[in-house]
């Protein structure tokens, strides 16, 4: 490759930050929309983002920061969307520019609520995104431990095999291994289905059960987004490998899991609303429950964490009862 990618990220996040930190590892130059001119003045000032992985030094003179959406989409081939799913919608309001033509790669993990699809099916519906420019960037990987430079793990899939390498290039360094993937529906659905187990570990904690139980749930769980991915797109893919497994894991098991600290604190008690309050991060595993609820129930998946889970928070279910009957439907 003669000239470097022309990559930008879109958010500014802990995601998106561990993201820029990465591309800073192989770039000269990475384009970065936020849309918070206050921390945007303060990483120029200070080299790192004042509320997100603070630990992450940044080169400033690397960083093309701006609070213009449509100044990044004009001037980047390639973008990383790291917005909350949540807020999508509204950032992509503001849009001018085309997205036709663009490479995007979704590092979003969990559903657009305003329209109940996955990041991808979002960016090729009503953007009219091609499908073979649209990539996925997963895990297993934290963006806490990217910034402290812990070996990490990344699966990019893409159906063009060329942007796929393209863009795991621009991201490995001696911390950050990557591999690629052509499941990019599968991959998309696990990054987050994982979300929802992770918030239903999280309350199994929160209620008071152990390490054995968490190793039932999780086995259950990967069982469970097996079935439920089969029947949303099936295709030939090793459910054990870590784009699914590993980020199951980590997502549910890790104290850095916004999801399984928002699910520990509905278990002891919180609502929905005290618990989204206290949290400074969104978890993604919220909004993705109503939409993986709604998706099963026209497929026909048997799911049940997914029911337990979505009859705790959005049917307003006494946790400790829920949980109680869902331990008699695993094995």
């Amino acid at each position: 490759m003669n000239e470097q990618p022309k990559i930008a990220v879109l958010g500014g996040g802990s995601w998106a930050t561990a993201i820029v930190k990465m591309l800073t590892e192989n770039l000269n130059t990475v384009g970065w929309y936020m849309r918070n001119a206050a921390a945007i003045d303060h990483i120029k000032r200070n080299h790192h983002n004042p509320k997100y992985l603070s630990s992450a030094e940044f080169n400033p003179t690397q960083l093309d920061l701006t609070k213009d959406i449509n100044k990044i989409v004009a001037k980047y081939d390639i973008l990383i969307f790291a917005i909350p799913s949540a807020f999508l919608v509204s950032e992509l309001e503001k849009l001018t520019k085309p997205l036709k033509g663009k490479i995007i790669f979704s590092a979003i993990k969990g559903i657009v609520p305003e329209t109940g699809l996955i990041v991808g099916e979002h960016f090729h519906k009503n953007y009219d995104v091609p499908l073979e420019n649209i990539g996925v960037i997963t895990g297993p990987c934290h963006a806490e431990e990217v910034a402290m430079e812990r070996l990490s793990y990344l699966t990019i899939a893409c159906q063009n095999q060329e942007n796929a390498k393209l863009m795991s290039k621009s991201l490995k360094s001696w911390y950050i291994k990557t591999k690629i993937s052509d499941d990019i529906i599968g991959a998309e659905y696990a990054s987050m289905l994982k979300n929802i187990y992770a918030v239903a570990a999280g309350i199994a904690h929160g209620l008071g059960y152990g390490d054995n139980f968490q190793a039932v749930l999780m086995s259950n769980g990967i069982r469970e987004m097996k079935r439920f991915i089969k029947k949303v797109h099936k295709m030939k893919r090793n459910i054990n490998n870590s784009a699914y497994l590993g980020d199951l894991l980590v997502t549910g098991y890790s104290l850095f899991s916004r999801n399984r600290q928002f699910g520990n604190m509905i278990g002891k008690g919180y609502t929905v609303k005290s618990a989204q309050m206290e949290m400074s991060m969104i978890a993604e595993g919220y909004y993705a429950t109503k939409s993986a609820f709604k998706m099963k129930e026209e497929n026909g998946a048997n799911t049940p964490i997914i029911d337990a889970v979505f009859n705790v928070l959005y049917n307003n279910k006494d946790a400790k009862k829920e949980f109680k009957k869902l331990t008699n439907k695993l094995d």
